[in-house]
């Protein structure tokens, strides 16, 4: 009877523990509300999306490969990192890139009350909007995580939820590893997930580095496939 009640209870644990992930973390789970993952799968677009910066001297370095690339990117800021380094804020507007928010402190979302949220939110577009002028319209959850409220705060102040169908996963892959996972899950509307930063630190405390390397051989990968880079703003049928 014993063993009965203890493998129950791991069943039950085990089944709470993949919907939490399903629900919560899944890129692509509409459990919270509706989020933009692809694009149009209507010929071979894709976007470039960096998160947790600006990061000097990792942004700039991703920045001149754009720039040699004539590759647009969308940028999900961490208002923390905005405040350390406006005027990489302002170079990315200047440079025709997009800006989206990542939250002030990159916090994950589980648990957090509806306050909370949106004072990560609201914090990150003031930085936003005194380093650069006006207020990001896309939000991104840091890690990918939901949670309860997140999608009527975004709502209530006229924001996208973006998530990605794509991703090097360059917090913990080799540059080769990075190139080869990005390339691997391109598709037509493919919204590609790299880091220019890491959560909110400060960049004497990360190493950006393989994703920059990574970056041109992405790029020029994708290419050569047939696809091509469109701005986020294009990308996604946003209103």
């Amino acid at each position: 009877m014993l063993l009965i009640t203890v493998i129950g209870a791991a069943v039950v644990v085990l089944a709470l523990g993949l919907w939490f992930w399903w629900a919560c973390a899944l890129p692509s789970s509409p459990f919270f509300g509706p989020a933009m993952i692809r694009g149009p799968q209507q010929g071979k677009r894709v976007c470039l999306t960096f998160d947790d910066g600006p990061a000097s001297p990792f942004t700039e370095q991703i920045l001149e490969v754009l720039r040699k690339h004539q590759v647009p990117a969308t940028f999900f800021v961490c208002g923390k990192n905005v405040e350390r380094n406006p005027e990489l804020v302002r170079r990315i507007v200047a440079e025709g890139h997009a800006l989206g928010n990542h939250t002030y402190s990159h916090p994950y979302m589980f648990f957090k009350t509806r306050m909370r949220i949106a004072e990560e939110i609201d914090r990150t577009q003031e930085a936003i909007e005194k380093a650069a002028g006006g207020r990001p319209k896309i939000f991104r959850p840091p890690y990918g995580a939901r949670w309860f409220g997140l999608v009527p705060t975004l709502q209530e102040r006229g924001m996208h939820l973006i998530m990605w169908s794509a991703t090097g996963y360059d917090w913990k892959k080799d540059v080769p590893g990075i190139v080869r996972a990005a390339l691997e899950e391109l598709k037509p509307g493919a919204v590609i997930l790299l880091h220019d930063g890491q959560n909110a630190r400060p960049a004497s405390e990360i190493d950006r580095s393989r994703t920059v390397q990574a970056l041109p051989r992405i790029i020029e990968g994708a290419l050569q496939r047939g696809y091509s880079f469109a701005p986020l703003h294009n990308f996604l049928p946003l209103t």
